[in-house]
């Protein structure tokens, strides 16, 4: 009962195997999966990938942050996301759209995620990203220089919303220009 306590309290519902192995101080393998194998067989942990799990059902994890932890590396939520929240693009969209150093699609919990890949040099820096939460997201602003940088050609359906001036001192900042 003392790892189920332990695991339980914890405010994060999602769980790398490697985290689990932190939590509960065991550096011995085979305890270690042994005792996620009995979690996962009582419901405690639900398996979301090889490696990864969860003590919530995955349609009341926030969608950002599923994404970000299955992706597993340093990554922001950008793009088409944020354009559309903001009002700056108009296409329907299903993908959750993030900036990594890595590219990569996958489909978890019934979301669909699409991950483009920066710069180490522009990814880092963080002018324009914002943490809310756990989660960390572009401003409308980096997410139009982001957008800019992946394709210079980019059309937005309601350029009179942006402010130009934000978007090239972000630019700038990165070294995008």
């Amino acid at each position: 009962m003392y790892r189920i306590n332990i695991l339980l309290k914890q405010n994060q519902k999602l769980f790398h195997t490697r985290d689990l192995a932190i939590l509960w101080s065991t550096d011995k393998p085979n305890t270690l999966y042994t005792t996620i194998k009995r979690y996962v067989q009582k419901g405690i942990l639900i398996p979301v990938q090889k490696g990864l799990y969860a003590t919530a059902s995955l349609d009341t994890i926030d969608p950002y942050l599923l994404g970000l932890t299955v992706l597993h590396s340093y990554a922001y939520v950008s793009c088409e996301t944020i354009l559309r929240q903001a009002g700056i693009i108009f296409q329907a969209g299903e993908s959750i759209t993030m900036v990594s150093s890595v590219t990569r699609q996958f489909v978890i919990g019934g979301h669909t995620y699409r991950v483009r890949k920066m710069a180490d040099r522009h990814l880092f820096h963080d002018e324009g990203i914002d943490r809310v939460g756990s989660v960390l997201t572009a401003s409308p602003w980096r997410a139009i220089a982001d957008m800019l940088y992946f394709n210079p050609m980019t059309h937005f359906d309601n350029p009179d919303a942006i402010q130009w001036s934000a978007v090239k001192k972000i630019q700038r900042e990165v070294g995008f220009i």
